[in-house]
């Protein structure tokens, strides 16, 4: 169907970074480890819940594509995603810093079984036609694991709410401080329902996937 369900959590930033400059960075996981302070604190801690603009799960974030991270924290940097803790957050990094946060976190994952590569669970026929008419495989993959393009995120094992908070986002216009600037993204939830669209994030939820979040070791030192 974002940056999320054809193009589902799908982000278009045209120009973000001049290209000659885009050239000179070369991203750097282990530079990114040192860099992510400021994200392990929600990220960091499974299970962790936000309570803006809803309490939901947030989000997992190891395993997912860096090209897609680097895109979600542009947004959040330029407004084209609106989000005050996030935008404040991404407003003081460099392009070098989101390049290397988005290396470290696309690699910070464990040993996990491979997904396979079409769901192992069908979803009930009315969620089926949802997805179909979403055109969600067109840009996720088959597994909803598998995007066509680096930017275009993972969603296989998402948390539920964290999806249906995030396609409720692209609904939104003329918030100051809620809502997604996606043209594609919006035209595709707009052809659904809220209730439509949390049958759709619950069933991608359920698919084994590549996304984990991983406690921070000084949490885990911290917590002996």
């Amino acid at each position: 169907m974002n940056n999320v369900l054809t193009s589902m959590l799908v982000l278009a930033f045209a120009g973000a970074v001049p290209a000659a400059h885009a050239q000179d960075i070369k991203p750097d996981a282990a530079a990114g480890e040192k860099k992510v302070a400021m994200c392990i604190g929600c990220h960091g801690i499974p299970e962790y819940k936000a309570s803006f603009p809803e309490l939901h799960m947030v989000p997992k974030i190891s395993g997912q594509n860096a090209k897609y991270i680097a895109a979600a924290l542009n947004g959040y940097k330029s407004g084209d995603r609106k989000h005050p803790t996030m935008r404040g957050l991404a407003g003081t990094l460099t392009d070098q810093d989101i390049a290397d946060i988005s290396a470290f976190y696309e690699a910070n994952v464990v040993e996990a079984a491979p997904v396979p590569e079409a769901p192992a669970v069908q979803p009930r026929p009315e969620v089926a036609a949802l997805l179909t008419k979403g055109a969600c495989v067109s840009c996720h993959g088959a597994n909803f694991s598998k995007p066509i393009d680096g930017t275009y995120p993972k969603i296989a094992g998402q948390y539920a709410d964290y999806l249906y908070v995030a396609l409720k986002a692209y609904k939104v216009t003329g918030s100051p401080i809620i809502g997604r600037g996606n043209a594609i993204m919006a035209g595709q939830v707009k052809q659904f329902s809220n209730v439509e669209l949390k049958a759709m994030a619950q069933y991608i939820a359920s698919l084994p996937g590549d996304l984990q979040t991983r406690p921070e070791s000084r949490f885990r030192q911290a917590s002996r």
